[in-house]
C-alpha cells in the first residue's frame, strides 16, 4: 500500500537522492583531501625526530594545522575543478540524454557541490586558517595550566575577537555603501546578509589580484616549460654544458683531494669550507647525471615536443585574448548580459559553445591555464615569491599563507571566467550572490585591462631579447661617439715631438 502512495514515492525518491549526492560529494572530498595531503607532505619542512618540536605537545600543533591546511587545499581544489565538471556534466547529458548510468549526474548534484564548496570556502577562509595560525603561535594564557588545551582556549579566544572586528567593520561598511537598507539588518542577518557580503568583498580583492598575476604568469609559463621540457639539439648544446660540468666536476675534486688544511682551502677568491665544496660537488653532479639522462631522450621528443608546446601555449594564450576581446565587444554592443545574479541552470539542454563539445573542451583547457599561470605569476611577482614554497624545507606558517593565497585565487577563477565570458554557465549557488558584478563600468574595465596587460606581458616577453641588443648597440655606439668627441682635436704624437724638440735644439746652436 506504501509503494502505491505518490507522496511517499516522492519522498523516497528525494531521500535517495540526497544520500547519492552526499555520498559523490564525500567520496570527491576524500580523494581531495589524499591528493592534497601528499602534496602538502611534500612541501613540508620534514622532521627527523619529534626533539624539533619542542615535546609531544608542539608536534600535536603541527599536525592538527596540517589537516586543516590539508582541509583548505582540498576546498581549494574543488573550487577549481567546479566549472570543468560543470562543464563535461552538461556536455554528456547531451551526448547521452537516454542513458540509465548518467542519470545521477543532474542539475541537484551540481549545485549541490557548488553550494559545499561555497561553504567550505568560507569555513576555511574565516575560521580554519586563522585557526591554524593562531593555533601555531599560541602558548596558552600566562598563569593557566599549560597544555594542548590552553593553546586551544588562546587560539579560539583571538579567533573569535577578530571575526567581531571584521564583522563589525563589514556591517558599517555594507551600511555605509546601501544606506539606510542596509542599517537595520540585525544581527540576525550576519550568516545571510554579512557573511556573503563579507565573501562578495573578499572575492572581488581575488579578482583584483588574478588581474594582476595572470597577465604575468601567462608571459611567464614559457620560461617555466622551457625548464621543464628538452629543448631541440639547437636551442641548447648539452654536450658544451656536459663539458663544462665534468670540468667542473673534477675540479673541485682535485681541490678536495689536494686541500691546504683540515678544515679550510682556498677557492682564489678567499677561503671555503670542505662542507660547502662537497655541496657544490653534489649538485654539480646531480646536473651531470641529469642532462646524462637528458642524452638518452629520443630525437622526435627532443626536437619536436618542445617547439610543439611552445605554440600550444602561445595558441591557448592568443585564443584567451580574442575571447576577452570578444567580449569586450559585446558588452559596449549590448548583447551581452552581465554576469550578475545567480540562477539554476539545467543540465543537459543546450551546449556552452557554438562549437559543441570541441569548444566546451577549449573552454576547460582555457580555465585550467588560467588558473595555473596565475599560480605562476603569482609567485613571480616581486617580494610575493618570498612565499614560494620549497620541497621539503617549508615551514608551517608559509604553508598556511600558501593555502590561503590558493584558496582566494581558485575562489575567485569561477567568478574571472564569468567576468571574462570564457565560459556561458550561470553561478549557481552562492557564488553569484555578488552586487558588483551588475556594475558595467567595473566589467568593462577589467576586461579591457585584461586584454591590454596580458597583450603586453606577452609582447615583452617575445620582443625583451631584441630590444635588449638594440639597447647594447646603441650604447656601445653612443660610447664610441663619446670617446671620440672627448678626444683632443690635434694632439700631438711622440715622434712629431721628438723632430720638433731635434729642430729647436739645431736652431739653438746655430
Amino acid at each position: 500500500m506504501a509503494m502505491d502512495d505518490p507522496e511517499v514515492t516522492l519522498q523516497e525518491q528525494m531521500f535517495h537522492n540526497a544520500v547519492r549526492e552526499l555520498i559523490i560529494s564525500l567520496l570527491l572530498f576524500i580523494s581531495l583531501y589524499v591528493v592534497s595531503y601528499v602534496t602538502l607532505c611534500q612541501f613540508r619542512r620534514r622532521a627527523d625526530n619529534e626533539d624539533m618540536y619542542a615535546g609531544e605537545e608542539d608536534a600535536a600543533v603541527y599536525r592538527i594545522s596540517l589537516w586543516l591546511c590539508t582541509a583548505t587545499l582540498s576546498v581549494s581544489v574543488g573550487a577549481v575543478l567546479l566549472l570543468p565538471i560543470s562543464i563535461i556534466s552538461n556536455e554528456v547529458l547531451l551526448l547521452y540524454p537516454d542513458s540509465y548510468y548518467i542519470k545521477w549526474l543532474n542539475s541537484s548534484l551540481i549545485q549541490g557541490l557548488w553550494n559545499h564548496v561555497f561553504f567550505f570556502s568560507n569555513l576555511a577562509l574565516f575560521i580554519l586558517m586563522p585557526f591554524a595560525y593562531f593555533f601555531t603561535e599560541a602558548e596558552g594564557f600566562s598563569g593557566s595550566r599549560k597544555g594542548l588545551m590552553s593553546r586551544v582556549k588562546e587560539a579560539s579566544l583571538v579567533l573569535f575577537l577578530l571575526g567581531i572586528l571584521v564583522m563589525g567593520l563589514a556591517y558599517v561598511a555594507s551600511a555605509i555603501i546601501s544606506g539606510d537598507e542596509s542599517t537595520k539588518q540585525t544581527l540576525s542577518d550576519v550568516w545571510h546578509e554579512h557573511l556573503p557580503y563579507l565573501y562578495s568583498c573578499i572575492s572581488f580583492i581575488g579578482v583584483l589580484v588574478l588581474l594582476m598575476c595572470t597577465p604575468v604568469g601567462v608571459a611567464r609559463m614559457f620560461t617555466v616549460m622551457g625548464q621543464l621540457i628538452v629543448k631541440p639539439q639547437f636551442l641548447r648544446g648539452i654536450e658544451d654544458e656536459l663539458s663544462r660540468l665534468r670540468l667542473q666536476e673534477e675540479h673541485l675534486l682535485r681541490k678536495i683531494t689536494y686541500r691546504n688544511g683540515p678544515c679550510q682551502i682556498s677557492n682564489g677568491h678567499g677561503y671555503s669550507s670542505i662542507e660547502s665544496l662537497m655541496e657544490t660537488l653534489e649538485d654539480t653532479r646531480k646536473a651531470v647525471s641529469k642532462l646524462v639522462s637528458r642524452q638518452h631522450i629520443s630525437f622526435w621528443r627532443r626536437n619536436l615536443c618542445y617547439p610543439l608546446v611552445m605554440l600550444l601555449l602561445l595558441a591557448i594564450t592568443v585564443f584567451s585574448i580574442l575571447i576577452v576581446l570578444q567580449n569586450t565587444f559585446l558588452l559596449l554592443v549590448g548583447t551581452k548580459a552581465l554576469p550578475r545574479g545567480a540562477s539554476d541552470a539545467v543540465l543537459g539542454i543546450s551546449s556552452l559553445s557554438s562549437l559543441g563539445p570541441f569548444g566546451a573542451a577549449l573552454q576547460i583547457v582555457v580555465i585550467l591555464y588560467l588558473m595555473v599561470a596565475s599560480v605562476v605569476g603569482f609567485y613571480s611577482l616581486p617580494y610575493l615569491c618570498n612565499l614560494q614554497p620549497k620541497r621539503a624545507d617549508t615551514s608551517m606558517v608559509k604553508i598556511i599563507l600558501n593555502c590561503v593565497v590558493i584558496l582566494l585565487l581558485s575562489s575567485a577563477l569561477p567568478i574571472l571566467s564569468k567576468t571574462l565570458g570564457i565560459t556561458n554557465f550561470d553561478l549557481v549557488g552562492n557564488f553569484g550572490s555578488m552586487d558588483w558584478l551588475g556594475n558595467f563600468y567595473i566589467i568593462l574595465l577589467y576586461n579591457i585591462l585584461f586584454a591590454v596587460s596580458t597583450a603586453l606581458c606577452l609582447f615583452t616577453k617575445f620582443t625583451s631579447a631584441v630590444r635588449r641588443e638594440i639597447y647594447d648597440r646603441l650604447n656601445a655606439a653612443f660610447q664610441r661617439g663619446k670617446k671620440t668627441s672627448t678626444q683632443p682635436p690635434h694632439a700631438p704624437s711622440a715622434n712629431t715631438l721628438q723632430v720638433t724638440n731635434s729642430k729647436s735644439e739645431t736652431l739653438k746652436e746655430e
